[in-house]
């Protein structure tokens, strides 16, 4: 499964909204340890304050005043809340427990009703046990049917006093507030998200302008055509005060840089074409008359020594050597200079025929195979004699740069609407130094064959520019012991195969 890309803005949106989430965590978890540990500090001066309303009488700290003093009657002190009319009413959810020293108990706990009911003996077991009485509150569990208390303690007049209040408004107080800040962080998170991802894509809106550019000038075939590179960015992207903007004028700069260089250079291969092809021309006259005049002499009448009779033959192969390689270079020439080719159907099954018998007169020491699909004859629509000098420079490159033994099988078969002929030697297979040259002009195997010193390091480009100009391809794929070059055109049936 192809892991899909993170984007700029996919990257910025999550970074944001990763800030986002992390500041509400962290505003929740402040907010609700605050609110409970306010609410904790008020529950325990409440708790301390209830103190004072359960402990003995006359201790001079705000205790029930006693029966000389007031001439009241004291409260019982097997009463739990101070006597009626006497204090504030018990709050709801408090407890009041007084453990005399004999053992006795008085408590009372006031239901969330207004009831009272007492605690039961293993509840006041854990008051004692869990609350010392240094006046400070603790968090005691009285079990399932009371829950959770903050509790203080105090001894005096020979009895210990715990004051208690529950904690399950505390609680109910921190849980709500809880399940709010949840609902407004997410609710909060997807606004987030919503204008995050709206105000990252407008803002990233010049970017991607600069980037379309960008990708249709990557689409243009630089290397071959006109030079002209019409896409640029607009000026609205190309201010230089903003961060796009200088990206957008470096790459207007930049296209305007490389189409001047492209216009040099094709006026630079326009110039270079015209003069080969001028040269080329002109070289023809002067070689056919070397050629013609050394023929001449080698056939005269007038006796020749072997030495002169050496050096004119010598003189007529490298002047035939040279009219070949004008002849070449004439020819690539016009076809850069985009010469149009005749197109008339072309049985390519009789071009490769006629072209292995002709590599069989040339060369007995190697062996020519032909193996012509079933579904031939193929028609390709082009120019026969171009198509005839490619099949015979493949055969001539496998006979230049293969050893005598060598077998060299031409085969041509159908792919669809191609033709698809290849030509497959056992040799000793292509160097891969100069396997990524080898269609340029002038590119020798001499490393990777046994060179021939008649080759001219032209056929194979040649072979490439007359298929390219049929709106073909050719390839080559080479290992020890089978080179193959395969060479794919356009194609229709013939009508003798259609009819059939």
């Amino acid at each position: 499964m192809t892991r899909r890309p993170v984007t700029l803005q996919r990257t910025l949106v999550i970074g944001a909204i990763a800030l986002v989430a992390t500041a509400l965590v962290l505003m929740s978890v402040a907010t609700v340890t605050a609110l409970r540990a306010f609410v904790y500090d008020r529950l325990d001066e409440q708790v301390v304050g209830g103190l004072v309303f359960a402990g003995g009488p006359g201790d001079g700290r705000g205790w029930p005043p006693s029966e000389e003093s007031t001439g009241a009657p004291t409260p019982s002190a097997s009463a739990g809340v101070p006597a009626e009319g006497r204090g504030p009413a018990p709050r709801i959810g408090s407890l009041l427990v007084r453990v005399a020293d004999d053992g006795a108990v008085a408590s009372s706990y006031t239901r969330s009703d207004g009831t009272v009911q007492t605690l039961s003996d293993e509840q006041v077991s854990v008051l004692s046990r869990g609350v010392p009485p240094d006046e400070v509150p603790v968090t005691v569990e009285l079990g399932a049917e009371l829950g959770t208390f903050r509790v203080a303690a105090r001894s005096a007049n020979g009895s210990t006093v715990f004051s208690g209040i529950s904690l399950a408004d505390a609680a109910a107080t921190t849980s709500a507030l809880t399940t709010i800040l949840i609902a407004v962080g997410a609710v909060t998170l997807l606004a987030a998200v919503v204008g995050l991802s709206f105000f990252v894509r407008r803002a990233l809106r010049p970017l991607d302008r600069v980037a379309a550019v960008a990708q249709r000038v990557s689409e243009r075939t630089l290397g071959r055509g006109p030079a002209e590179i019409p896409d640029r960015v607009e000026a609205a992207d190309t201010d230089t005060r903003t961060e796009v903007g200088r990206v957008g004028a470096s790459l207007n700069d930049l296209l305007g840089h490389v189409q001047a260089a492209l216009t040099a250079r094709a006026h630079s291969e326009s110039e270079l074409r015209r003069f080969i092809a001028d040269a080329s021309h002109e070289l023809r006259t002067p070689l056919a008359s070397v050629r013609g005049y050394t023929q001449l002499t080698l056939t005269g009448p007038e006796p020749m020594t072997a030495t002169q009779r050496r050096s004119l033959e010598r003189i007529e192969s490298e002047a035939r050597r040279m009219t070949t390689l004008v002849e070449d270079l004439l020819l690539l020439a016009r076809l850069d200079a985009g010469q149009r080719l005749r197109v008339e159907d072309v049985e390519l099954p009789l071009v490769a025929i006629d072209a292995v018998s002709d590599a069989q007169a040339v060369d007995r020491e190697r062996e020519w195979r032909l193996d012509i699909a079933s579904d031939a004859p193929l028609t390709v629509p082009g120019d026969e004699d171009r198509l005839r000098q490619v099949v015979a420079n493949l055969l001539r490159n496998a006979h230049a740069h293969t050893p005598p033994g060598t077998i060299v099988t031409t085969s041509i078969e159908r792919d669809d609407d191609e033709a698809v002929l290849r030509v497959t030697d056992t040799g000793p297979g292509i160097d891969p130094a100069v396997a990524d040259t080898l269609f340029e002009r002038f590119t020798r195997g001499d490393r990777a064959r046994n060179r021939d010193a008649g080759s001219t390091g032209l056929g194979l480009s040649i072979a490439q520019a007359i298929v390219v100009a049929h709106r073909g391809t050719i390839a080559v794929r080479s290992r020890p012991g089978e080179t193959t070059f395969t060479v794919r055109l356009p194609a229709h049936r013939s009508r003798a195969a259609t009819d059939s």
